[in-house]
């Protein structure tokens, strides 16, 4: 039922080198989350910047994914927009370049009613056998996809297959697992273990950029046949990190970090604005904590 979504889902940024797409650095990720046996990619999405790609380099950005992953593992492409039908175009065109799934956000802006919200979704699932992924944001849309729109969503659409749930409520997540017949993937890195706990069977997280062999391990515990004490030791080391790359608006947090990693440079671009000086020194003390004197807890 669930296929590809499931597990550590990681959420790339993508990198620039003086304004341009830095393919280059986007490739080496990619390479590094094959090597770290990470479950999957989303690119193009929230952490991904892709409000500030043009249309050029969002296609680019899939193509390059795709072709680079090369089937060693799964790639979510980011194609939600304010616009149903730019939409629609950008999910056949990652569907057509091979992507395992598209990723629609909630329109933001426009604040859709309940109609609204299913009329969207509904010509982006009838417009190509893409599988798609729901992505529900409220802070950052100002809209709620709320559980009886998934659930009827997913009756009939069968390649409506998942729900990226980025609130903070595991009540939320527990009425989406008894009503929907979808993959609920918890979107809030603080939230892992009691997500899975409540029946998500995925993560989709910014901290798997930094932590992506401890993510995967925390998913898998925090389910309800796994280990719960070891997810919430997991879950506890990790949240000093977690916390830190909040610290500002993300992706600039976890783009200052891997750029302290040498992975990519630190260039977000505008309206986004660099980290401010007294975040980046928390942040890179948090961070050398982890690579340094801080080793993950052991079984």
């Amino acid at each position: 039922m669930y296929g590809h979504f499931q597990g550590s889902i990681v959420a790339l940024p993508t990198p620039f080198r003086d304004g341009h797409l830095d393919l280059d650095a986007f490739e080496e990720l990619i390479d590094h989350h094959v090597e770290q046996r990470t479950d999957g990619l989303v690119v193009a999405g929230t952490t991904g910047e892709a409000p500030t790609l043009n249309d050029y380099e969002q296609r680019s950005l899939i193509h390059a994914a795709v072709d680079h992953a090369a089937g060693r593992l799964p790639v979510v492409a980011g194609v939600g927009s304010n616009c149903t039908r730019s939409t629609v175009d950008l999910a056949r065109f990652a569907a057509a370049e091979g992507a395992d799934g598209v990723l629609v956000v909630t329109p933001y802006y426009n604040r859709p009613s309940r109609q609204g919200l299913i009329g969207h979704f509904s010509q982006v699932a009838d417009a190509t056998d893409a599988a798609v992924v729901l992505y529900n944001v409220p802070s950052r849309t100002a809209v709620d996809l709320e559980p009886d729109v998934v659930a009827e969503l997913a009756r009939h659409h069968e390649n409506i297959v998942a729900v990226k749930e980025s609130g903070s409520s595991v009540q939320r997540v527990e009425e989406l697992v008894a009503c929907a017949p979808v993959a609920v993937l918890c979107g809030e890195d603080s939230c892992i273990a009691p997500f899975a706990a409540a029946g998500a069977v995925g993560a989709v997280s910014v901290v798997g950029n930094l932590a992506p062999a401890e993510v995967s391990e925390l998913v898998r515990a925090a389910r309800p046949d796994g280990d719960a004490a070891r997810a919430a030791e997991l879950q506890s080391w990790l949240a000093p990190l977690v916390r830190d790359l909040y610290i500002e608006v993300n992706p600039v947090p976890v783009k200052a970090a891997l750029a302290q990693l040498g992975r990519c440079r630190a260039e977000v671009r505008s309206p986004l604005a660099p980290l401010e000086e007294s975040s980046r020194v928390r942040l890179h003390a948090t961070l050398a904590r982890y690579t340094a004197d801080q080793p993950v807890p052991v079984p």
